[in-house]
């Protein structure tokens, strides 16, 4: 198989994700919120390899035709933005207008922060909260605070979006990645196996999902109040 082709295929399987996006949606629509979580943990997964394999087969040089790109930020509003909104605003866990409020502001926030050429620090995390709502989301199905706590939760996220703080990417980020890449596995196996057992309050899937998820959402912050050791 030729490097352009191996380039093609890495396009397609990002493409997938749209197909993960469109049954994860159907299950939605349907108040399947285990099952849609569980489609939308397979598209996590495959964003997670498509970026490695882009980078491996130099799909820029070799499949130019299509923006990878592009392909991958028009599949990430989808899963990671478009369907939790949707899904918090729908499963009855907000009363009055904090629904509309949160899905409003989510979606809109998100839009603007994936627009936002400032995205990325110079060590490839993200500059802000990187609009993960579908990674709030499951967590806050799998916990169900009150819905103060989730939209106290939403706004600070929403505004953090825009604040100079950091967020390690798991793949891209070298410092700690050693840490940071298990917890990021452990994380999307902790969430498959809370949807796959309905979020049944006994799992111990909810413990692991708030360790790995507290150290994803601090890790960037603490290496910003950590410096970094120069080489002698």
């Amino acid at each position: 198989m030729t490097i352009q082709l191996k380039a093609l295929f890495v396009h397609l399987f990002t493409a997938t994700g749209a197909v993960f996006a469109m049954l994860a949606m159907l299950a939605a629509v349907e108040e399947k919120w285990a099952l849609m979580f569980l489609w939308l943990v397979v598209a996590f997964a495959v964003d997670g390899v498509d970026g490695p394999l882009a980078r491996r087969y130099n799909v820029k040089t070799h499949a130019p035709a299509f923006d990878g790109v592009l392909l991958d930020l028009i599949i990430d509003y989808l899963t990671y933005v478009f369907i939790p909104a949707f899904a918090l605003f729908q499963s009855g866990l907000f009363e009055g207008w904090t629904g509309w409020f949160v899905i409003i502001v989510i979606t809109f926030a998100s839009a603007m922060y994936f627009a936002d050429t400032r995205m990325k620090t110079k060590d490839n995390s993200f500059s802000g909260f990187p609009g993960c709502w579908n990674m709030v989301a499951l967590v806050v199905f799998a916990l169900e605070p009150n819905f103060w706590v989730i939209l106290t939760l939403v706004t600070v996220l929403a505004v953090a979006m825009f604040l100079p703080l950091k967020f390690v990417h798991p793949v891209r980020t070298k410092r700690w990645r050693a840490v940071s890449l298990p917890m990021a596995l452990a994380w999307t196996w902790f969430a498959g196996w809370a949807a796959w057992v309905d979020f049944d309050p006994q799992s111990w899937a909810h413990w692991g999902l708030v360790v790995t998820s507290i150290y994803l959402l601090f890790a960037g912050i603490a290496q910003q109040l950590i410096p970094e050791r120069q080489n002698a």
